[in-house]
């Protein structure tokens, strides 16, 4: 390749690996554990770590809490925002990407805390926007269901153009400190936006200062073709789960499509493939761990119950040994279709072991660290850009994996020269634009 691409960490702000071999205690809520592993991505100068979220307790799979609450599964999870002030408080150059729902935050209060959080990480704050997919979490909301999906993206766009004048309320030069006049703001550069929409209603301006960024980077993972017009339309950075090569390919150039049509440069939106690579100092070793995490009992109930958490649908009404039937859901329907592979005739069994890293694996990655970054090469080349987006099947972490990929699977990358070895840039938004 002559040019290098992206890294990003998928991860959530919830129990580590607690009841492995190399386990690190499972109770992390002090945060230390993710400032310690900020600072580890930073010093392998990824580009920034993304906390996802939910808002519920799941009883997707089996109507029950048991095997959410057995496996620590999407639950026990913390609020990320203020994760994301402990770790970029302790670091100076990696971004943090915060998941926030435009169904559980009120407009203003969201424009707010991204402009507090951008502050205090000095530019380098990112917003993951979702509209939540699960019923359960709408019931705690308020409301008894979630609207139709075309609607929750009718009223994130519109929330979208509220927050978006919101950051805009403020002049980047509003802040004057004039000590001989006395005036700590103009107050000619600060204006009221008076907004009044079919969803929304907003007097504003914004009551905090103009942040480094001026907006947030805007991050959103756009599955169904609805999904793919907002992420085109908005994101500075796009996370996807692609069907192997070819669909990473057609993914791609189906995003870069949609920018054009909406009006924007392709080059301006970047694409992270969510990969999860199993490391070994042999490739027989790799193998061996990979073959032990897909086959056991463990791995199979827990991919399956994540997958219900996501889509709303109970996959423990099916037999494993059968196909799916075709099936459709107001929860997340991209991530249902990539799982369910429909019309291949496979098992529900095989759907679970072919997707070893869950919903969020692009395609197989097992090896040495030599032989994985050689992988990544060849793909993102092939595909044409732009980073991949590092995680595990669980999305939870251990240091021993951690270490893996910064002084194992990074290490080997620079060396190809397939990713920075340094930082250029302040911002995250001028981070991902760098090249």
């Amino acid at each position: 390749m002559t040019t290098q691409f992206h890294l990003g960490w998928f991860m959530g702000f919830s129990p580590d690996e607690w009841n492995e071999p190399f386990a690190n205690g499972g109770a992390p809520w002090d945060g230390g554990f993710y400032v310690e592993m900020a600072k580890a991505l930073e010093r392998a100068c990824f580009d920034f770590m993304m906390v996802e979220d939910t808002l519920m307790v799941s009883e997707a799979y089996g109507h029950s809490r048991e095997v959410y609450l057995k496996h620590a599964l999407m639950a026990p999870k913390h609020d990320p925002a203020p994760l994301a002030a402990l770790m970029t408080a302790a670091t100076r150059h990696i971004g943090v990407v915060t998941t926030m729902s435009t169904m559980a935050y009120p407009p203003f209060m969201l424009a707010r805390l991204c402009s507090t959080l951008d502050h205090i990480s000095g530019g380098r704050f990112g917003w993951n926007i979702v509209t939540t997919g699960e019923n359960a979490s709408a019931q705690n909301f308020g409301m008894d269901e979630l609207p139709p999906r075309e609607i929750r993206y009718d009223m994130a766009e519109e929330y979208l153009d509220l927050v978006r004048q919101l950051f805009g309320s403020w002049d980047k030069d509003a802040v004057v400190m004039d000590r001989e006049t006395g005036y700590y703001a103009d107050h000619g550069k600060v204006r009221t936006i008076d907004f009044n929409g079919k969803y929304f209603k907003c007097r504003g301006p914004l009551n905090t200062a103009p942040s480094p960024q001026g907006r947030p980077a805007f991050f959103q993972a756009g599955g169904s073709p609805r999904g793919k017009d907002f992420a085109a339309k908005h994101a500075d950075a796009i996370v996807a789960v692609g069907n192997g090569v070819a669909g990473m390919k057609k993914y791609r150039e189906d995003i870069r499509s949609r920018a054009v049509k909406a009006g924007r440069d392709p080059d301006a939106i970047k694409i992270f493939f969510c990969i999860t690579p199993t490391l070994g100092e042999t490739e027989e070793e790799a193998k061996a761990k990979h073959a032990r995490m897909i086959n056991s009992d463990r791995f199979i109930e827990q991919s399956l119950a994540f997958i219900a958490g996501v889509t709303d649908i109970d996959f423990s009404a099916f037999n494993l040994d059968e196909p799916l039937p075709h099936m459709t859901t107001n929860g997340e329907q991209g991530s249902l279709d990539k799982f369910a592979q429909w019309g291949s005739g496979k098992t529900l069994r095989q759907l679970v072991i072919e997707a070893s890293g869950g919903l969020v694996s692009s395609f197989e990655l097992v090896g040495t660290p030599d032989q994985v970054a050689t992988k990544m090469g060849e793909v993102m080349e092939e595909v044409g850009g732009d980073g991949f987006l590092i995680t595990s099947p669980s999305l939870r972490m251990s240091r021993r994996y951690i270490i893996e990929v910064t002084d194992g699977l990074v290490p080997a990358l620079q060396r190809k020269g397939l990713v920075r070895s340094a930082y250029a840039t302040s911002t995250l938004r001028e981070t991902l634009a760098e090249f």
